[in-house]
């Protein structure tokens, strides 16, 4: 039953969990946190009663709209050529326009590295003449790294759409706290930006998980993610072929790095290449795991950090970007710098040789889960829907 008080959400976003083909999920862009953040958000305010309707890519799926929990629709835009993906925010002009049964109340625009999200909901809120809410998943001005031609446009034409958007925006909503200072720094008013991180779903992590590597000696070092050049998966194959210490390595994933990760991999003892998984599969792959590594050159939080806190799993990841915000150094992982494979072996060393601070870090890492439950979290963005629709900003409870 959708409560007539809450208000109808247009969401925007790139990216949406991948869709269903012929009983399987599209493996285009298979695991990624946004995908799962604007999923589970969605499902999450649904279950408290708001209306909302998404507009996303299609990517490798059906072009059309599907319902979503018990009231929610999701439009699947654009054209089935991956190359050309930014083209569906043109074909989701159709949906975006026109006018609902329902009037929209707020529009959410969930913005990454795409560069059409944050025109198209302007517009949105425009027409619809009402208040603009932005997640910045990943800031093409501050987050952003690299030296290829596409990142170099990216952060030139991308950090100005950016700042422009977020100026305007009633609310911005940012995963760090590291961004949200960023953002300040950049004139967006403090009281308009609001840290909420990504999340886990509780129900998924309820209850005991098998072993899905039973045949796999332990200690095991696991990576779940895209293999994409922002991961660096690569270094961890490096790192791994550089340890001392027994132990046995699971890369859980598939993208565009595939075939150099593998590449390095071949020769290596004692590691699994287990290719993709679906998000409802990922709590038992990190339940079998030891320790999860997340290597990024740059990240903005990483969501299967907060899913890795929720199973008790010690982390070595890089320090950059959001990520010592969740993964505090000594307490639930250790912390090596980015692009450091030397280092990167030592700390997985460290964890591979002493069991008990393994233990301690998983301790710690169950003790901060609760504040990263998503139903907590969705609570959290509808005071921020709440707060612009009456026109003030509201302080919103972590």
């Amino acid at each position: 039953m959708i409560d007539p008080g809450t208000p109808h959400v247009l969401r925007l976003c790139s990216v949406f969990e991948p869709v269903r083909v012929d009983g399987r999920a599209a493996r285009y862009d298979p695991i990624g946190g946004m995908q799962n953040h604007t999923a589970t958000l969605t499902r999450c305010l649904d279950a408290q009663g708001h209306a909302q309707t998404v507009v996303t890519s299609r990517l490798a799926g059906r072009r059309g709209a599907t319902r979503l929990g018990r009231s929610a629709v999701v439009h699947r835009t654009g054209l089935p050529l991956p190359r050309l993906r930014q083209l569906w925010a043109l074909d989701a002009l159709r949906v975006v326009l026109r006018r609902p049964a329902r009037p929209v109340d707020v529009v959410h625009a969930h913005q990454g590295e795409d560069l059409a999200t944050l025109p198209l909901a302007r517009l949105a809120a425009r027409r619809h003449r009402c208040p603009l809410v932005v997640t910045v998943h990943c800031s093409v001005g501050h987050t952003l790294t690299g030296r290829g031609p596409r990142t170099r446009l990216l952060r030139a034409l991308g950090g100005w759409v950016e700042r422009s958007a977020l100026a305007r925006a009633d609310a911005v909503v940012v995963l760090t706290d590291r961004t949200a200072a960023a953002l300040a720094a950049d004139g967006v008013p403090a009281a308009r930006v609001h840290t909420i991180p990504s999340g886990f779903d509780p129900a998924l992590f309820a209850g005991d998980s098998p072993d899905v590597f039973p045949h796999v000696a332990r200690p095991r070092i696991g990576y779940v993610g895209r293999l994409a050049a922002q991961k660096r998966a690569d270094r961890l194959v490096e790192a791994f072929g550089r340890m001392r210490e027994p132990a046995s390595l699971v890369v859980v994933g598939d993208g565009p790095d595939r075939a150099r990760v593998h590449a390095l991999a071949a020769g290596l003892p004692r590691v699994h290449l287990t290719g993709f998984v679906e998000h409802t599969a990922v709590p038992a792959v990190l339940a079998s795991l030891d320790v999860l590594v997340l290597p990024s050159a740059y990240e903005e939080m990483g969501s299967v950090l907060t899913e890795a806190l929720a199973s008790g799993l010690p982390v070595v990841a890089s320090d950059v970007g959001g990520i010592p915000e969740v993964v505090r150094h000594g307490e639930t992982g250790l912390l090596v710098p980015p692009g450091d494979v030397d280092a990167l072996a030592a700390a997985l060393d460290r964890l591979a040789a002493d069991p008990a601070l393994r233990a301690r870090l998983s301790a710690g890492a169950r003790a901060r889960a609760a504040g990263y439950a998503w139903p907590r979290l969705a609570a959290r963005v509808a005071a921020v829907y709440a707060g612009v629709r009456g026109g003030t900003a509201l302080e919103v409870a972590a």
